[in-house]
């Protein structure tokens, strides 16, 4: 008489999981990656590490070997948890309403303020990457031609971004901004009193027990909010899972309730047909809608909602065209087809 052995539910997504990972990787078709966090109801399904080349912004790093301690790049993924610490921060009251006029929060600009058109410039604006000023992130972020990069070299990184010129209406296009997350991290550390890092150990990593992690800072001493942010990947999917849990935290509410759905919520379209919330893309893959924080080089923290699943993933394709591919397929050939539908 034989007898069929029967495992837990989470075990066997896993060995489905490590299985699918490894055709991948196998078959060359996740370049690049460093590691890969996956978690679903608080526990961790997968946890994969590699080695290879790393930076920290354009400093080079050799080659690394990953583990669940490595501090990462998170590149613009930052820009989304910067969205996180605004909405920390506009629940103290220490933040303008998005509906504010952006340019009453910088008094040191009249000149700027006294243009009508310019003066039309919301928060919200600034949160959803439409503010109809001309701004380019095409060239390589290691290039003074990539406007990221000109606004840090830039005496006055506020100033460059809001006297851009005015290319269209606000609110109407989304166009990938770093000037815009700049502008949300002076509102943050004005409204605060306090720089963007210190602010987020005490309101947001602390909390969940993060302890570990680096926030780069530009030339002027700034941290930047839209690409400085260092950590770990189990750290990444902590945030994912905050995220999920509509920002609460072991029966702690980290995010202040209904933050979580406003700044999810799809408001306009990415120039790939994604849709973009505040600084959050939100988007759909066989059927199962998710949410994302995305980093040049492959960067993401994933929330797939109706599976309860979070998914962080580190790699090292930077300033690479194809970095998109890594990340798509872990999501598309890894990840969604161990779940079916389960």
């Amino acid at each position: 008489m034989s007898r069929r052995l029967k495992f837990p539910y989470h075990a066997i997504m896993t060995i489905d999981l490590g299985d699918r990972l490894n055709r991948t990787l196998d078959a060359g078709q996740a370049q690049g990656l460093h590691a890969l966090v996956v978690r679903r109801n608080g526990q961790t399904l997968l946890e994969h590490y590699g080695a290879g080349e790393d930076r920290a912004w354009i400093t080079s790093l050799g080659v690394v070997a990953f583990g669940p301690d490595t501090l990462h790049d998170l590149r613009s993924v930052t820009k989304s948890i910067t969205a996180l610490l605004y909405g920390i921060a506009l629940g103290r009251g220490q933040a303008p309403d998005p509906s504010e006029t952006l340019l009453r929060h910088f008094p040191q600009y009249p000149d700027l303020a006294a243009d009508p058109q310019r003066a039309r410039l919301t928060v919200e604006h600034a949160l959803t990457m439409s503010l109809g000023l001309e701004w380019k992130e095409d060239p390589p972020y290691d290039s003074p031609a990539n406007a990221e990069i000109a606004m840090e070299l830039a005496p006055d990184r506020y100033r460059f971004v809001l006297e851009r010129p005015i290319v269209e209406e606000p609110g109407v296009q989304w166009t990938y901004c770093g000037g815009a997350t700049a502008l949300l991290g002076h509102l943050i550390s004005a409204g605060t009193g306090r720089p963007l890092p210190e602010f987020a150990r005490e309101v947001l990593f602390e909390p969940l027990g993060i302890h570990n992690f680096e926030w780069m800072a530009g030339m002027d001493g700034v941290a930047s909010p839209a690409s400085g942010l260092r950590l770990a990947a189990p750290d990444l999917a902590t945030i994912g899972e905050l995220v999920l849990a509509d920002g609460q935290w072991h029966g702690r509410q980290i995010i202040p309730a209904g933050w979580i759905g406003t700044m999810l919520e799809p408001r306009l379209a990415t120039q790939w047909g994604g849709r973009y919330g505040y600084q959050w893309y939100v988007e759909e893959s066989a059927g199962h809608p998710w949410v994302a924080g995305m980093g040049n080089g492959g960067q993401r923290v994933i929330v797939i909602p109706d599976l309860g699943l979070v998914a962080a993933i580190l790699a090292g394709n930077y300033d690479d065209p194809e970095q998109w591919r890594t990340p798509a397929t872990l999501l598309e050939d890894v990840i969604l087809p161990a779940f079916g539908d389960r």
